[in-house]
């Protein structure tokens, strides 16, 4: 009998993330509805807004043909996405604050149109709106995710992975965002992947390449860890990994005590809070 894809566990890079941790916080971020609504919750900070609308004006541009990529000035794309996300729908609780973290993605778009590097050439678009594959048809597992960048390289019919950092953190050791992206881009599209590399956009003209990942190893990694959270969804079980609370899902459970604020509602369908009491983490490093 053929899998069947709504009835499947769903992985990706995010969820995997929160899984790793905090089992709490992944429950509260991707399993838990909202009673009110029907939906799920989100927690927005300006470091999470700044991201947002840094990577929609640079995935605008993959769909374009290379010569018209920069024919609109970029600050006039971020014009439209920072509109999405000014004031409180994006975390902002003052205008210095708002204005500090604009000017930032604003450096970032500048760096960009100044060393445009690979976004000059030729790019992959993966058809699926959401690009998944079967990661175990035996445990009816999905990985799911959408890749930042994928440039073509014609001298070999390969693609580039590149994946653009708006953080001032490098991504942490460990992290398994290249690998499932290798994942992705191996099962979802026929080409080979021959690069793969971050973007540092708060600080660097060019790319970082990392070491390609092995496949082999890659997959079963992710697949162990899509295993653990189907079974904690079977079982139901997802207690905080560090105890009464961490600063993962504290301030998810901030949300559902009413100590949050309710903003909007973004365009994934979840409803977007605030937290009303500072938070104790800094403001470019809290876990959401």
């Amino acid at each position: 009998m053929a899998n069947d894809k709504y009835t499947a566990v769903w992985v990706s890079h995010t969820s995997i993330s929160d899984y790793r941790e905090c089992p709490r916080a992944y429950y509260l971020k991707n399993v838990y509805r909202h009673p009110a609504t029907g939906n799920k919750i989100q927690i927005i900070s300006p470091p999470l807004a700044l991201g947002q609308a840094v990577h929609e004006v640079v995935e605008a541009l993959s769909v374009l043909p290379t010569t018209e990529r920069f024919r609109e000035p970029l600050s006039l794309k971020f014009d439209t996405s920072w509109k999405k996300i000014t004031g409180k729908r994006g975390g902002f609780k003052d205008k210095d604050t708002e204005a500090r973290y604009r000017s930032r993605g604003e450096d970032m778009l500048k760096r960009i149109s100044d060393n445009p590097g690979p976004l000059k050439n030729l790019a992959v678009k993966i058809k699926q709106e959401l690009p998944y594959f079967w990661l175990s048809d035996e445990e009816n597992i999905i990985l799911c995710g959408r890749i930042d960048w994928l440039e073509y390289l014609p001298q070999d019919d390969s693609v580039h992975i590149i994946d653009f950092k708006t953080s001032r953190n490098e991504e942490r050791p460990g992290s398994l965002q290249l690998p499932i992206y290798f994942l992705l881009a191996k099962n979802c599209q026929n080409r080979p992947v021959k690069k793969i590399s971050y973007w540092y956009l708060e600080r660097d003209n060019g790319l970082t390449e990392e070491p390609l990942p092995d496949y082999d190893l890659a997959k079963a990694e992710v697949l162990e860890i899509a295993k653990k959270i189907k079974l904690a969804r079977k079982l139901d079980l997802f207690k905080c990994s560090h105890g009464n609370g961490c600063r993962a899902c504290l301030p998810l459970e901030a949300v559902l005590k009413g100590e949050a604020e309710h903003v909007g509602t973004n365009s994934f369908g979840q409803d977007v809070y605030i937290l009303k009491k500072p938070s104790r983490s800094h403001e470019d490093s809290i876990i959401l």
